[in-house]
């Protein structure tokens, strides 16, 4: 904060702050106003990444999605502090958004464009519900920059008025219901499921739990003192809501856990991919004729590759691969874990209701719950025969 000369301004003395060859006046020198102003744009220009405000009408698109993608890196997070899948999502969104509107100014950017952007997510081959997502995070990125002044209130209003593409109504295609899984095409992937896999998929059915639930379950986050077990997971899809979710195991889902259980640290994972491998290799050991001098150890090409070393506990996505390698051998269909929660959802709705249902799934609303608990026909069936 400098001061001018006060000769040639006699007795008025005034402050300036200049960065980036900007200057701002910030009033009398010796006035305790003109050191707050002082304080207060500093604090701004460092809340802003060193940075001086843009003029609202000027800033371009691509500047606003420069400084939304730097905010997203730290806000989606999970509590252990790993990217979000919410970021992959916004980084699609983001570089169409910068391709096709990045010179534009933020100000201008209207519904039309907004339209314009929806389009261009349809024709690449989106279905709907994807489409309405996409365009969802568009609005969520400017009204994000709405809130750190970077643009004028009214351009989200405007796109708050696009509404979302309703079914039959648009030529977005529709995604196919993910519907429960045969018990056959379970079963048939028994043989080819290691020990930890074939656990996850029978929990999932008993508990109506979703896989990233499930893969990451530590002894310390189980509750056994009482007759049914709850297992509150570290992390969840709705932990940043604030939405406690808990897990009830009952017996049967014990018996399954509880092997996993002994002789573990309380903080290690139950699912190990590592321990899955290293059963694996022991099989193969067993199972070997030859001496181990005559070739390889089993395993050693795969530990040898830092690429192919397994983590500490499955991901959605190590989980989801398993069980695709596992139906691929079996010579059965396609399915994957989130299907799983719709045959336990289906089965807890057709045999306690909706709302129990409900409960079991974590959900907030039932609306939510009817997608995952299929409607059970056998009662209508059973009434329209007895009326009709």
């Amino acid at each position: 904060c400098e001061c001018l000369c006060e000769g040639l301004f006699g007795s008025f003395c005034p402050s300036f702050v200049e960065i980036d060859g900007r200057r701002l006046y910030l009033g009398k020198y010796e006035l305790a106003e003109t050191r707050q102003r002082y304080h207060q744009f500093i604090a701004e220009w460092l809340a802003n990444g060193r940075c001086l405000p843009a003029a609202q009408n000027e800033i371009t698109v691509v500047e606003v999605a420069a400084r939304f993608w730097e905010h997203a890196q730290n806000y989606y997070r999970t509590p252990e502090g790993k990217p979000s899948s919410s970021l992959a999502n916004f980084k699609v969104v983001l570089h169409d958004l910068k391709n096709i509107y990045g010179a534009t100014k933020a100000a201008e950017f209207g519904p039309r464009a907004l339209k314009t952007l929806r389009k261009h997510f349809v024709d690449q081959g989106w279905c709907r519900k994807h489409v309405n997502q996409q365009v969802s995070r568009v609005k969520l990125i400017f009204r994000w920059a709405v809130s750190e002044e970077l643009i004028p209130p009214n351009v989200i209003h405007g796109l708050d008025a696009v509404s979302g593409l309703k079914r039959g109504r648009s030529q977005a295609a529709e995604s196919d219901p993910v519907r429960p899984v045969s018990n056959a095409h379970i079963n048939a992937i028994k043989p080819f499921a290691s020990r930890q896999i074939w656990a996850m998929i029978q929990l999932q059915i008993l508990t109506c739990a979703r896989p990233g639930e499930l893969v990451i379950m530590r002894p310390v986050d189980i509750d056994t003192s009482g007759k049914t077990w709850f297992y509150r997971p570290i992390t969840h899809k709705t932990a940043y809501r604030e939405r406690p979710r808990t897990v009830y195991m009952g017996p049967r889902a014990q018996e399954i856990v509880r092997p996993f259980l002994s002789d573990r640290p309380v903080v290690d994972y139950l699912f190990s991919p590592q321990d899955s491998e290293a059963e694996r290799r022991a099989a193969l050991h067993e199972a070997r004729k030859t001496p181990l001098s005559c070739g390889n150890v089993p395993g050693s090409n795969r530990e040898a590759d830092p690429e192919h070393k397994p983590g500490p506990h499955y991901t959605t996505g190590t989980y989801r691969r398993a069980i695709e390698r596992a139906c691929a051998t079996a010579g059965v269909p396609l399915w994957t874990p989130g299907q799983l929660r719709h045959n336990a959802a289906t089965n807890v709705r057709k045999e306690f209701g909706l709302e129990a249902a409900q409960l079991l799934l974590g959900h907030a609303k039932a609306d939510v719950t009817q997608l995952y608990a299929e409607i059970n026909e056998l009662k209508a069936i059973e009434v329209a025969e007895k009326i009709g």
